[in-house]
């Protein structure tokens, strides 16, 4: 047997409300995040680390700015919060990386010094 999907009266429900419009994206705090996961992952890599350095730092800076973008649109705090959390330990395990390997170069190059004299 078939079912009458009509109401009755011969009448079709109303359509379904239109979907509601998308909360508006904070692109400064998803480029904080981008930053700061890229800044502690090459961190960890000799010679990657003087670039990833300089995107953590720009971590940090998007960060700023995207909490403050978050305020004024309403979403995103969270994205810009650990995108400028992620930028800070970015940068101090790159500066920590950029100082071990000045130390070590300067120690090569005292014991090269040494071998030509």
């Amino acid at each position: 047997m078939e079912q009458n999907t009509q109401q009755p009266g011969g009448y079709y429900p109303p359509p379904p409300p239109p979907p509601a419009a998308p909360a508006p994206t904070n692109g400064m705090a998803i480029a904080a995040l981008v930053c700061g996961i890229l800044g502690i992952i090459g961190s960890f890599i000799p010679y990657v680390m003087f670039f990833t350095l300089i995107l953590a730092v720009l971590g940090i800076i998007f960060g700023i700015m995207g909490m403050k973008k978050a305020k004024q649109i309403g979403s995103g705090n969270g994205l810009a919060v650990a995108g400028l959390v992620l930028g800070i330990v970015g940068t101090l395990f790159g500066l920590v990386g950029v100082i071990c390997w000045a130390t070590i170069a300067c120690q090569l190059k005292k014991g090269f010094d040494m071998l030509t004299y």
